[in-house]
């Protein structure tokens, strides 16, 4: 390696871990961009300010700890992040996850979950391995967007009919759903009434006013309704005593060693979600905007904003498509326009937080159901059912494990039955055209071997992956040979690569080959797939290389 090469290797290292931040402000950052970010931020505020309370009153914590998230997390997603436009904050993905762990683990267990895995997000990122967490197949996302939305609804049940359970309301989707429906007795029909209010506000003021912010007029509507009409329905207030007018003090939540094992597999979880969600919200700007992230700085900087969340309380943190697209809608131009929309939650923290307090939450849960409406992926769920047998396998296969039994599991299966069908079509792509000719002259000089047996010579020309998934494919074919020629020419110009399980079964075939007393040539291959084959022992004077 040339020094020069080794300067331009550490300039591409220090780029990619560079935030965007400081590359907008080397730019230069004048008044037109901070009153662009800043307009752009009040406006991501607005959206963030109900959807962060919803989203922790549905995972089981307090609307205090969605708040400090969209605070603490969404400040240093903005700051250190790899993307000009990401908004950090509490997502509905993480519903069920952190519901989950809350039920198991306790909120101080969920707290050090988090904390381990913004560590392991940031281990992610430094390690460069952000590029392959994107490499998801699609009916994976569409099986796995759709079965949270569903689960995210039904989570909202209870508030949107003011429901009462006897006890405490199951985790579980079936059991939940048996629950719900033997308390259909006790609805509340002023809820009732608040939700379908908060949904047609936000709705109808999305059709005929779509600049408008519909989520927080509908909540301050219904809470005004709340107030002066003394409604008897369940609020922040009564269910919460309200929400803190400041951050609390960081503290480090205490774990005993048998605790960290237990949290474990929750604080994996946490961080592959994390990494997916906001990489996935990363790629839905860059489509927008045409600008490019960098993925392995906005893996660390999701890793020390998790960290800091559960320091000061919060809840996991992670880029969020919805406030991310409203960000670039509403013209932000550089990661300020995130670091002030949190700072303008933390000025609402400080002036409203009396106001809070009559906020129902059956208008919170009717957030979250127009929320899961739009996170379905109806159309795309239809189309792959319809154009694709395999890519519906996937697709069921995640969205229902999704649902009934746990979202990691569903992605995990829905990966690996995505990577085995990939590699089937990979497979099927591999093409070996064979066909005899007589020898030459030159070819016999070439190879220094006279005439032997009939002189023919055999020549194979493989096209495609040569793989594990294609090599018995391959070798089938080769293995037909009835009687060995002179010489035998396999052709790998069209071989982009080659991998060492195939590279062992040519070498089968090459010895069996030489058993014979024929002349293997290889032609025209890469020098990346010559390297796999010498490495396999496919060498001189086993076999005579030739460029193409």
């Amino acid at each position: 390696m040339t020094e020069q090469t080794a300067r331009g290797g550490n300039a591409d290292i220090l780029t990619q871990f560079t935030p965007k931040l400081v590359s907008a402000l080397h730019e230069g950052y004048g008044f037109d961009r901070l009153k662009a970010d800043a307009l752009a931020g009040l406006t991501v505020a607005i959206v963030a300010l109900p959807l962060s309370m919803a989203i922790a009153i549905a995972s089981g914590a307090t609307p205090a700890a969605g708040l400090f998230t969209a605070i603490v997390g969404g400040f240093f997603v903005s700051a250190l992040g790899g993307s000009r436009y990401q908004i950090g904050g509490p997502a509905g993905a993480f519903i069920v996850l952190i519901a989950a762990t809350i039920d198991q683990h306790g909120f101080d267990g969920l707290l050090l979950a988090t904390l381990i895995a913004g560590a392991l997000l940031i281990a992610i990122g430094l390690l460069r391995l952000g590029t392959y967490i994107r490499y998801i197949p699609h009916p994976v996302l569409v099986g796995f967007t759709t079965g949270i939305a569903i689960i995210i609804f039904a989570s909202q049940i209870r508030d949107l009919l003011g429901l009462t359970l006897p006890g405490k309301e199951p985790a579980a989707l079936l059991p939940k759903l048996e629950a719900l429906i033997g308390a259909l007795g006790t609805l509340n029909p002023a809820a009732l009434a608040l939700s379908l209010l908060t949904i047609g506000i936000i709705l109808g003021l999305k059709r005929i006013r779509p600049r408008w912010p519909g989520l927080l007029i509908a909540v301050a509507a219904t809470a005004a309704l709340v107030f002066l009409l003394k409604l008897s329905v369940e609020t922040i207030g009564t269910r919460f005593g309200g929400i803190p007018s400041a951050l609390p003090a960081p503290h480090w939540p205490g774990f005993t060693r048998d605790k960290l094992i237990a949290i474990l597999p929750a604080a994996l979880s946490i961080a592959a979600l994390g990494g997916i969600e906001s990489l996935l919200s990363a790629v839905v700007a860059d489509g927008m905007t045409g600008r490019r992230h960098r993925s392995n700085m906005e893996l660390v900087a999701q890793g020390v904003a998790n960290m800091a969340s559960s320091l000061f309380g919060g809840i996991c943190v992670t880029g969020t498509i919805a406030r991310t697209a409203t960000n670039v809608r509403a013209g932000g131009v550089t990661p300020v326009a995130g670091m002030l929309h949190a700072l303008f939650i933390l000025l609402f923290m400080l002036i409203a937080a009396p106001l809070a307090t009559y906020i129902p939450l059956a208008a919170l849960a009717g957030v979250l159901a127009v929320v899961s409406w739009n996170m379905a992926e109806k159309a795309a769920f239809a189309a792959i059912l319809k154009h694709s047998r395999a890519d519906a396998v996937v697709l069921l296969a995640t969205f229902l494990l999704v649902m009934f039994e746990d979202l990691m599991v569903g992605i995990g299966v829905g990966v690996v039955l995505g990577s085995l069908i990939f590699m089937h079509r990979m497979a099927q792509v591999v093409t070996v055209e064979a066909g005899m000719e007589a020898a030459s002259e030159e070819d016999e000089a070439d190879t220094g071997v006279a005439g032997q047996h009939n002189g023919d010579v055999f020549h194979y020309k493989i096209s495609g992956p040569l793989f594990f998934g294609a090599s018995t494919q391959v070798i089938t074919v080769l293995d037909r040979i009835g009687s060995y020629p002179e010489r035998i020419v396999l052709d790998l110009s069209g071989v982009p690569f080659a991998d060492s399980s195939a590279a062992v079964a040519l070498k089968a075939v090459i010895d069996k080959a030489k058993h014979h007393g024929a002349i293997v040539e290889i032609s025209g291959a890469t020098l990346a797939v010559r390297r796999v084959l010498l490495h396999e022992g496919i060498r001189e004077p086993l076999v005579a290389f030739r460029n193409a």
